[in-house]
């Protein structure tokens, strides 16, 4: 599995949205079909944050009852966590799963959490858990989360390092993911290296039909003419 990036490809990545993502995926496989996104609608702390890029530093929390292991054992397990995400490869993407689900009520983000981990040179957080602590968060730490809520729960980390599930897109140790407030993907190890060629053809089919379309006298002909162009160039 890839664990590096070219530093240009992650300035370029960290620049552009996650749809823009999506759609040079289905450029540079030449067909669409990819599905490996999220699915339904998650919250972004600070929407006007760079998109989230890294490789996936993955756990499953819970926070609905108490974790029923001795004290020493959650101890570790916590501090196994953080050892996991502070000396992970970088570029790193936390990856959360709370196995509670729907029903979660445990914000394991919020002021402290966040410092940590931007303290870690982490840039934010892909979890399908709570936040809180919106006006108090790292600055310039993002968390894409599934809700907010008051209170952290009796929440505990259950494990690390092993496959997880957000918003309906598995996620292994390791994927390359891109994630803003749109939604979260996971780049195919054999296509990472070319997406700076497929974003940048992607962007160019895509100004045959927007230029045109900003012009003063854009009407059904030059709509046409434009289309024609556009469809000519895409997938």
């Amino acid at each position: 599995m890839t664990t590096t990036i070219e530093p240009k490809l992650l300035q370029l990545l960290k620049s552009v949205d996650t749809p823009t993502v999506c759609n040079a995926i289905e450029v540079a496989q030449g067909k669409r079909g990819f599905n490996a996104f999220t699915r339904g609608t998650l919250l972004a702390a600070v929407p006007t944050l760079p998109a989230l890029c890294g490789f996936a530093r993955t756990a499953r929390i819970r926070a609905l009852e108490p974790s029923k292991d001795p004290p020493d054992v959650i101890r570790q397990r916590r501090m196994a966590y953080y050892r996991y995400m502070a000396e992970a490869p970088r570029p790193a993407l936390p990856v959360i799963e709370d196995i509670d689900g729907a029903e979660a009520i445990g914000a394991f983000w919020g002021e402290v959490n966040t410092t940590i981990h931007k303290g870690f040179g982490l840039d934010g957080v892909l979890t399908n858990g709570v936040m809180r602590d919106l006006g108090d968060l790292a600055g310039g730490f993002q968390v894409l989360a599934g809700s907010i809520g008051p209170s952290h729960g009796f929440v505990h980390v259950v494990d690390i390092d092993h496959p997880v599930k957000v918003f309906g897109l598995s996620v292994k140790p390791g994927d390359f993911v891109h994630a803003d407030r749109h939604g979260a993907v996971v780049v195919p190890p054999d296509i990472l290296p070319h997406l700076e060629t497929a974003i940048a053809k992607m962007q160019s089919s895509e100004a045959l039909i927007l230029g045109p379309a900003r012009e003063a006298n854009f009407d059904f002909t030059a709509f046409e003419a434009a289309w024609k162009k556009f469809e000519a160039s895409r997938v």
